[in-house]
């Protein structure tokens, strides 16, 4: 992912279709997983698929997905733009040559920076995917109160389609800024970044070393299925490890919808672990290794592709 030139711009193109081929793939897993993390009433990964299937029909599984669409592209395109960019200014500033292969330190330092840069995009969307996706949620009593503090007494309720806090992104974002200002779109921005800067240093870097480890030889190129497997394998790892962070981060995105549950990361931490044990930061997980090999060998094969095309031409 080298180059003789400074800024290139193909980067961000080739980043941004990789994105739109990802959320595709990934989407309906990333579901799930936001209703394991931050919903009630699921044993298993199983369990919430038949209940999301049996109660909302497959077109569940894709609810919010527009935004996504729309915004995660954006938001790869930074993040691959961005890592590709700051490997040649590093390389270029501590060996005097864009196209120095970088060291593994030199690795770290731009995947951790790209994870930084990230959350400034990401967050929002994140935060409006997950309102989204978390509205048909079944919602505990303990989220709910009436005048006087006083407790529903119905186990729980559940959100009919009229009554739905979002009709879609647009207004979700309006409403966000209208009740809690510019702030609220970035509600979980600190659990974001404890995800994502060393969380991205688990991504690119086993991806950087597979694609190496995989080459028949120093100068050649890896080959597609190369990437693909060495995608996958970042993905998984990236995911997997991030998972407890992604937790909290989800928890206090979904908070809010009808009354604030959360003060903060440590008192999301402290008030989940005192309420479910400490399995309940590694919820998802499973999800999160399944849904991160396709999502980011896909992610990883179609960058490289589109990448070899725009500098073919």
């Amino acid at each position: 992912m080298q180059s003789s030139k400074g800024f290139r711009l193909d980067d961000f193109i080739a980043g941004w279709i990789g994105g739109a081929s990802s959320v595709v793939v990934g989407h309906p897993l990333d579901t799930v997983k936001t209703r394991l993390q931050a919903g009630k009433g699921y044993k298993n990964t199983l369990h919430c698929v038949l209940s999301i299937y049996r109660k909302e029909s497959a077109m569940a599984f894709f609810k919010g997905m527009s935004f996504p669409l729309a915004s995660i592209t954006v938001y790869n395109s930074m993040v691959f733009g961005f890592f590709s960019n700051a490997q040649r200014l590093i390389s270029k500033y501590r060996h005097g040559d864009g196209r120095h292969p970088c060291s593994l330190s030199d690795l770290t330092l731009a995947s951790m920076l790209t994870g930084l840069v990230s959350v400034g995009l990401g967050a929002p969307v994140d935060l409006v995917k997950i309102r989204l996706q978390m509205q048909t949620q079944t919602l505990l009593t303990e989220n709910l109160h009436l005048a006087g503090n006083t407790a529903l007494s119905v186990r729980s309720v559940a959100l009919p389609a009229a009554s739905r806090l979002y009709r879609g992104p647009i207004h979700c974002i309006s409403s966000i800024l209208q009740t809690e200002g510019v702030g609220g779109l970035y509600r979980g921005a600190g659990a974001m970044v404890l995800r994502d800067v060393p969380g991205y240093a688990l991504y690119f870097i086993p991806y950087t070393l597979l694609c190496d480890l995989l080459k028949p030889d120093a100068t050649a190129s890896p080959h597609p299925c190369s990437i693909w497997l060495a995608g996958g394998v970042a993905g998984s790892i990236s995911w997997v490890t991030a998972t407890p962070a992604d937790v909290v981060k989800s928890r206090l995105q979904a908070d809010a919808l009808l009354q604030r549950k959360y003060r903060g990361i440590a008192h999301c931490i402290v008030h989940s672990y005192r309420s479910e044990g400490a399995q309940v930061f590694f919820r998802g997980a499973s999800v999160n290794a399944i849904r991160g090999f396709p999502m980011s060998a896909t992610m990883f094969l179609t960058y490289e592709l589109s990448l070899q095309f725009f500098r073919g031409l």
